[in-house]
């Protein structure tokens, strides 16, 4: 791969601090109520679901744009659930929630999901590692 661009950041756990090297994110980070914090700070799950949702709404509009389909109106949520994985540590699944317009339900929008998913660079690094259920609303 030739990297076009670089995103640094440093954390110290998951009651620390995340900072990016450009000074854009520095935020507290906690446990969530769930995995028994108080709930005060940012978690990592809350992260990668932010930055997993817009690169896909990114790629869904690059798909869009490719094949000449409006999708303007699309939003997209990504639910991102840890729990006890089978070998006893901790695994990750995503649910991707998109939400689209009339005009792309059914059919049209299965497919436009089925390529975006293809295409967007976070679907394509969990591949085979995290499960992702595609759901249209």
């Amino acid at each position: 791969m030739d990297a076009l661009y670089t995103a640094v950041a440093t954390a110290n756990g998951r009651e620390g601090r995340a900072v990016s090297s450009d000074g854009q994110i520095d935020l507290p980070l906690g446990f969530p109520q769930a995995l028994g914090g108080n709930g005060q700070g940012t978690n990592p799950e809350q992260l990668f679901a932010a930055g997993y949702a817009a690169c896909f709404a990114s790629a869904m509009g690059a798909i869009g744009r490719q094949e000449k389909i409006d999708v303007k109106d699309a939003s997209v949520t990504a639910e991102v659930s840890i729990g006890k994985d089978t070998d006893g540590g901790f695994g990750l699944a995503v649910v991707m929630r998109v939400e689209l317009p009339d005009h792309l339900q059914g059919e049209a929008g299965r497919d436009l999901l089925e390529k975006t998913h293809a295409y967007c660079p976070y679907s394509k690094a969990t591949r085979g590692n995290i499960p992702v259920q595609l759901v249209i609303e």
